[in-house]
């Protein structure tokens, strides 16, 4: 997700994709530790866009931008 996208989600929209984000990292984790994911990158994109949402929530609840 682009860093736009997640601004313009509101707080409750924020909750639930990192919510579910979390969820496809855990089956992502799961699929890579039996050695069914081709992909190992998909489990960083995927941290990257939680720290993304993470810190977009951060900054509104201490009110910067």
């Amino acid at each position: 997700m682009k860093i736009d996208e997640i601004r313009a989600l509101s707080d409750e929209e924020l909750k639930e994709k990192v919510y579910l984000l979390k969820e496809e990292l855990f089956h992502l984790r799961r699929r890579k530790a039996v050695g069914q994911l081709e992909h190992g990158e998909q489990v960083r994109l995927v941290r990257k866009d939680i720290a993304r949402i993470l810190t977009v929530i951060k900054e509104r609840s201490n009110g910067i931008k």
